[in-house]
Parts: C-alpha cells; sequence; structure tokens
C-alpha cells in the first residue's frame, strides 16, 4: 500500500492538526491506548492463556503506551473464543469535513491506538494499514509498535482538503490491498470509523454486497462517531450484508474504555 506524505506545510483544515490531550489516569475513560494500566488489568494479563502474534512482554518493550489497551483485548478476545486468532488489521478512517473536530481532539489517533494493540494479538507483522477516505480515496499510509504516536495527526495533515463520505472508495482500496498482500484464505478485520452515511448509498452497499461475495473472510466493523441517535446511521443499522456490523461509538468516543470499544468492534466478528 503505497504510503501517504508524512508531513506538509498546512492541515487539512488550514491548519496543523494538533494533538489531543494527554489520555487521564482514569480507568473508567482510557481517552484511547495509553490510559490506566490497572492492578485489574495486570491480574487478566497474568492468567492470560493466550497464544497472541505478539506476547506481552514484547509489546512493553515495543510499544509501553499500548499495554493497557492491549489487556482489555486480551480479555476481549477470550469472551468471545477468539483467543488464537490469526488476522490482517486493518483501519478505515473518515475524512469528511464533519469529521474536523474528531481530528482535533485525538479521537482517531486514539482509535487508532486501539486497533494497532488489538493487531498485536491478531497479526505476527502488528502493522496496520490505514486508508483515509472522503470524497474519494485520500491516501493511505500504515502504523507499527514502533512509529504510531501522533502518526494519524501527520499523515491526515498531508492529506489536503476534506470532502464527503463515499464508503465504496474505502471498501475498494481495502480489497485491492488484501487481494495484493494476503493469501484468499487470510481473514481480516476492517475497523471502519465514520461520522455519518454514504453520500452515495448504492455504490456503498454494492462494494460491501460484492466484498462478502468475492472476499468472505474481509469482515468491516463499523465505529460511527457522534450523537447514536441521528437518523445518518440508519444506513449502519438496517446494512444486512454478512460481512458488517456497527458500533454506536458516541459523541465522544475518546471517553470509551479501550474494554467498551473492543466489544462493540469484535461482538459480531466470528471468522
Amino acid at each position: 500500500m503505497t504510503t501517504a506524505p508524512a508531513a506538509a506545510a498546512a492541515a487539512a483544515d488550514g491548519a496543523q492538526a494538533p494533538q489531543g490531550p494527554p489520555a487521564p489516569d482514569d480507568e473508567s475513560s482510557t481517552g484511547g491506548a495509553g490510559g490506566n494500566d490497572s492492578a485489574e488489568a495486570e491480574g487478566e494479563a497474568e492468567q492470560e492463556d493466550a497464544t497472541p502474534a505478539l506476547p506481552l512482554t514484547a509489546l512493553k518493550t515495543k510499544a509501553p503506551t499500548l499495554t493497557t489497551a492491549y489487556k482489555a483485548a486480551t480479555t476481549t478476545l477470550k469472551k468471545h473464543n477468539l483467543t488464537g486468532t490469526r488476522a490482517k488489521v486493518y483501519l478505515v478512517l473518515d475524512r469528511s469535513a464533519s469529521m474536523r473536530p474528531y481530528y482535533k481532539d485525538g479521537s482517531a489517533q486514539a482509535l487508532a491506538e486501539q486497533t494497532l494493540a488489538l493487531a498485536a494479538h491478531l497479526d505476527p507483522e502488528a502493522t496496520v494499514p490505514v486508508v483515509f477516505f472522503s470524497t474519494e480515496l485520500d491516501g493511505t499510509g500504515e502504523i507499527t509498535l514502533t512509529d504510531h504516536e501522533n502518526k494519524i495527526d501527520t499523515l491526515h495533515a498531508g492529506l489536503g482538503r476534506m470532502g464527503r463520505t463515499s464508503y465504496h472508495a474505502a471498501v475498494e482500496a481495502v480489497l485491492a490491498h488484501h487481494t495484493k498482500h494476503a493469501t484468499p484464505a487470510t481473514p481480516a478485520l476492517v475497523i471502519f470509523q465514520t461520522d455519518g452515511a454514504p453520500d452515495a448509498k448504492t455504490p456503498a452497499t454494492q462494494a460491501l454486497t460484492e466484498a462478502a461475495a468475492t472476499h468472505p473472510t474481509v469482515f468491516f466493523s463499523f465505529v460511527a462517531f457522534g450523537d447514536p441517535e441521528n437518523k445518518a446511521f440508519d444506513y449502519l443499522r438496517k446494512l444486512k450484508t454478512p460481512n458488517t456490523s456497527h458500533f454506536l461509538a458516541g459523541e465522544t468516543p475518546r471517553e470509551l474504555t479501550d474494554k467498551e470499544l473492543y466489544e462493540g468492534v469484535l461482538a459480531n466478528w466470528r471468522p
């Protein structure tokens, strides 16, 4: 996958995208992967009988800020009998104009870190390709254990103007990458973030329907940022394709605990 520009003179909305505030030291609100390393989480890790792609000891060395999210993923994977599962993990990020506040407050970066911590369980490479979309495919990049801090801010800042919401462009980009870099039988979990319905619903539904037929091992777990009562999310509520699920993350997604996020993302994924 072609890496998006790593830096740019101006941010996508006309100013350098600022970093979000530090994650709070409150177990109930981790603010993404850098949250409080609680005693309870430590206990869960010690009881771990999983075979993660990357052991906790290795993750502590490579990316210590991700350990809290990693432990929360351990618990959720075990709950859903997904311990030891291997899959490629992708992150899709909406760059429609209404997403501007979620980049500025660090919500997009936090989701990326949570996604990477989950990938450390599922993918031996622990590398997450990232797809940015708006009116079309805006750009791509990746996050790794050694290159993830502020990475979303940097990539986003180099991608120019923010546009509309064309789901199908992102779906097609993910499938193209998976076809090129993985065997057809390799499961894939696509964490697909958005804050609204697709502008063009027919192409979006067609792309997801075709994906279910041509790439049955690729699953799209939608994470909706915004008011859960927003009628825009009726599209996700009514979507009946077998390769999708949705999680309404609310208007302040960064305040979700890692466990809450993983529960929403993994509730219906059974590779």
